[in-house]
């Protein structure tokens, strides 16, 4: 009995369900892109090549499908440079952070406080702040 009371609180964690809608936001998502290759790119790719359709060249007389094998490679490639951009480049984008080479605060290595980097002495412990070029010194 334990293991079902363990097994439903595992699910009703928040990140399963988040997991879950990854999963199937992520294969719709995969349908739309692998839809695009085979309805606009793989014309193009059948086009340049002399032989015309190059999915059904099969090698051997066992009839090993040379075309279709290597047709799926390609669509893989396609999907992850696609997913590549969007999720690393755009979204990555999109959440970096504004972290400026001029920092505005400073920490306080007795208390942790934040402070200001202009700042001489701590307002939350009092003790004394190291100058930019100098040492530091605690007040007592």
């Amino acid at each position: 009995m334990s293991v079902i009371k363990d097994f439903g609180t595992f699910i009703k964690k928040g990140n399963v369900v988040d997991l879950a809608v990854a999963v199937v936001i992520g294969a719709a998502f995969g349908k739309i892109v692998s839809a695009a290759v085979s309805d606009l790119v793989m014309p193009l790719v059948n086009a340049l090549v002399p032989q015309g359709d190059w999915r059904k060249w099969e090698a051997s007389p066992l009839h090993f499908r040379l075309g279709d094998f290597l047709g799926t490679v390609v669509d893989f490639l396609i999907v992850a440079f696609v997913v590549f951009v969007v999720m690393v480049k755009l979204v990555g984008v999109a959440t970096r952070k504004n972290v400026s080479a001029d920092p505005t605060t400073k920490t306080c290595p007795e208390c942790l406080e934040t402070v200001p980097v202009a700042a001489k002495r701590c307002r939350a412990c009092t003790s004394m702040l190291a100058a930019p070029d100098g040492p530091r010194t605690s007040a007592t």
